[in-house]
């Protein structure tokens, strides 16, 4: 589920899924989009029964329609809509958007030791408990350790939120629970409560909050202390993903319910593709809690290595995508002959002895019309049983095990080098070797009458090439907004163990009847929540900063990233991996206010009376306004992008406030490769006191460049801070240009083309 081998069972049940909804011209659900909701008394559910009524022509029928009310924290609702009525809805004065109902995608021990946040290490604050993390996913399992309110006073008094469901019992710890399911699509094993059935929601809440578990492991592997990033923060349940997937009418209605409930960070390891703001139900719903005072944390997706694949890039939000730790999972095959290789794999199985070893190529159902050219793939139903029964099989693909199995195989040795560099859990003893080492086992195998093998048991080994960021996680550039970078950054997304769900399978396969408490994944979805812990322990230190300025830390202070091991650069990483510790104290901050994106947004096209509506006030928008320009939002990193074969040049106003020292003085430097010159004025910022601000322009300049992404950085500096800011110039297309901009940036990343200056790798 957390990367694409766990989407393949998904993308099959949502595509029926959709299909369906189309066979008819029954109604389907839709979500109107009103924006903030009006001042003084509103009845939200009375303004929107009549607004249906109008569409709908009838009282009774406006009444069966509506799903959702959303009026705790902005304006609108879901309903049950023809596609006409829906087009009446979109007509009407008020209405800032009407969306379908998509369903949208789910994007420990060492992690946060990793990244310096260790428990003997660390400084905790006694306003830790004050801290609620709200978390979108797939719901939580109360019963878990990593939930125990074991030395937890009660909820502070800001929380407004429930405990919904049956089953379901919150404590000090899960302070609230609730549940969400426009479509009301229930499978067998879905539990109509915050429970969680699928184990995604239980890992992201305990990575993100959860309490000291000492003596974790998977079976043996990862052994250590499970914990998240704030062991005392309360954590509160929006469960919106089941398991055909999440609703938007349902992700809104869980943000609608967060804000007014009380949370102070909100976590969202979940995603469809990037679109316009107010057309984007997580964009929409994470708008209103920066208003609130809220940071809301997104997964990048799991669309990489791709260029152009990142998704959640609001503004207002911070998008993270995955990287390694130093640690690996892998599992051994020892040949006949005496070979050993390496394969990833969370192998938990112990083989005695050794077994025969056949190819699946060699082993094809012929009786089921399958040739050697298919069944060397594995495919369920393409093995002869008769062959491959108590051996091992070589198959030339990556899978779930699952034909290896119904081929009453012993174990699998998968050649496949998509995904080199994480391991996945199989029902079976597995590993997955290179496509290399697999044409060297096919050989042995040719070799002899009799060849055989084993799969050892996993073992950890150290990975000395971390952090770097994982093939899977989707990186920039922004399609939405060319000119802002997006991953803001990146934290640890690989082989991560947490707590889990125990009625969910925890491999690959769904059929695997084992059952954990704790499982090791990987995704952006893990990623996500270690922000999520992070800025909750920023938040606990300095409870009055505002998402934008916990956001400015994290991404200011972050590790710098080496773009000899990540070719995607600041695409794939972003500013670099979060160090909590560091941005506790970052010296300098880019703050920014609704004020800040509503003036972004006009820049992007949006007019007075759609910003009115989102706003609730009165926000007007230049007639002059120069439409996709996002230079000027105080953002802690610069992009340009520029027009293939034209000249570069990009102005950047910049203001910081002094959140150190109240005499300091800070002075500026940058590095960037030819063709371009950096300007930064003034270079000497001068405060006198905490909370002072200063303003600065950042100026960019070059000649004309083709197939070009150059990256470089600019830096604040005092005698105790570095504030460290990531710049990226790139070439798009002209508009008539018939070459896909993916294609073009892809091209842009050979070794031929790409610009680095070295000084970055020192910089912090």
């Amino acid at each position: 589920m957390a990367t694409k081998p766990f989407f393949l069972l998904y993308t099959l049940v949502v595509a029926s899924f959709l299909i369906c909804c189309h066979c008819t011209e029954e109604r389907k659900v839709h979500i109107v989009y009103m924006g903030e909701k009006p001042k003084g008394g509103f009845a939200a559910k009375s303004m929107h029964h009549s607004i249906l009524e109008a569409a709908l022509g009838s009282s009774s029928g406006a009444k069966e329609s509506l799903v959702y009310s959303y009026g705790r924290s902005f304006n609108g609702f879901a309903a049950r809509l023809t596609d006409k009525e829906a087009t009446r809805i979109r007509e009407m004065d008020g209405v800032v958007s009407v969306l379908p109902n998509t369903i949208i995608k789910l994007h420990t021990t060492k992690s946060w030791d990793f990244m310096g946040l260790t428990l003997g290490g660390t400084v905790r604050f006694p306003s830790e408990g004050d801290v609620i993390v709200g978390l979108l996913d797939t719901g939580i399992w109360p019963e878990s350790d990593s939930f125990s309110d074991k030395d937890m006073g009660p909820p502070p008094a800001k929380w407004k939120g429930i405990c919904q469901g049956s089953n379901f019992t919150c404590n000090n710890k899960i302070i609230g629970g609730r549940y969400y399911n426009s479509e009301g699509i229930y499978a067998s094993t879905d539990f109509k409560s915050p429970r969680d059935s699928e184990g995604h929601g239980t890992h992201t809440s305990s990575t993100a909050a959860g309490a000291l578990v000492p003596d974790t492991s998977y079976f043996g592997l990862a052994f250590g202390t499970a914990r998240g990033g704030v062991p005392k923060a309360r954590i509160a349940m929006y469960k919106v993903c089941w398991s055909f997937g999440c609703a938007s009418a349902d992700i809104l209605a869980a943000f609608d319910d967060a804000i007014a409930d009380g949370v102070d960070i909100l976590s969202v390891s979940l995603g469809g593709p990037p679109r316009p703001f107010f057309d984007d139900p997580i964009a929409i719903g994470s708008f209103h809690a920066m208003k609130n005072g809220i940071l809301t944390a997104n997964s990048a997706g799991n669309s990489g290595p791709d260029p152009r694949t990142v998704t959640n890039v609001a503004p207002w939000t911070i998008t993270v995508a995955a990287s390694s730790i130093d640690r690996k999972f892998i599992a051994k095959v020892a040949l006949g002959n005496g070979q050993i290789f390496i394969g990833n794999s969370i192998n938990r199985f112990a083989l005695v002895g050794t077994y025969s070893l056949i190819y699946g190529g060699g082993a094809p159902n012929i009786s089921a019309g399958a040739s050697g050219d298919i069944s060397k793939y594995c495919f369920p139903g393409s093995l002869n049983s008769y062959k491959t029964e108590h051996k091992i099989v070589l198959c030339d693909s990556i899978s779930d095990g699952s034909g290896v199995l119904m081929a009453h195989g012993l174990g699998v040795i998968m050649s496949d080098s998509e995904y080199s560099d994480l391991a996945f859990s199989y029902p079976l003893p597995a590993t997955v070797i290179s496509v290399e080492d697999g044409a060297q086992i096919l050989a042995y195998i040719q070799s002899t009458s009799n060849p055989f093998a084993t799969i050892l048991m996993g073992e950890t080994i150290e990975d000395v090439m971390a952090p770097t960021v994982v093939s899977f996680s989707s990186r920039g550039p922004n399609t939405v907004v060319p000119d802002m970078l997006k991953p803001d950054l990146t934290a640890p997304g690989v082989d991560i163990l947490a707590a889990w769900s125990p009625v969910a399978p925890p491999s690959v396969s769904e059929d695997d009847p084992l059952r954990v408490k704790y499982n090791v994944i990987s995704g952006t979805s893990m990623s996500c929540p270690h922000v999520s812990g992070a800025a909750a322990y920023i938040k606990s230190a300095h409870p009055g900063w505002s998402p934008a300025a916990i956001k400015s830390a994290l991404m200011t202070t972050a590790t710098v990233m080496d773009p000899r091991k990540n070719a995607d650069a600041e695409f794939a990483y972003g500013a670099g991996q979060i160090d909590p510790r560091k941005a506790l104290t970052p010296g300098l901050i880019f703050d920014a206010s609704e004020k800040d994106y509503v003036d972004f947004l006009c820049k992007q096209g949006y007019n007075t009376s759609t910003l009115r509506l989102v706003t609730g006030d009165s926000s007007t928008c230049p007639n002059t306004t120069t439409i996709g320009n996002a230079w000027g939002l105080n953002y802690p990193s610069f992009a340009l992008s520029v027009i293939d074969g034209q000249r570069i040049l990009g102005v950047f106003p910049r203001t910081v406030t002094n959140v150190g020292a109240p005499n300091s003085t800070y002075y500026a430097s940058w590095a960037a490769p030819y063709p371009l010159t950096v300007s930064v004025t003034p270079s000497l910022l001068s405060f006198s006191s905490v909370g002072e601000t200063k303003s600065f322009t950042v100026t960019v300049r070059g000649g004309a460049i083709s197939q070009q992404f150059i990256s470089g950085y600019i830096v604040w500096r005092d005698a105790t801070h570095t504030v460290r800011m990531p710049l990226v110039v790139y070439t798009t297309l002209p508009p008539d240009d018939d070459e896909p901009m993916a294609a073009r940036v892809r091209r842009s990343f050979d070794g031929s083309s790409r610009h680095h200056n070295n000084g970055i790798l020192g910089a912090n």
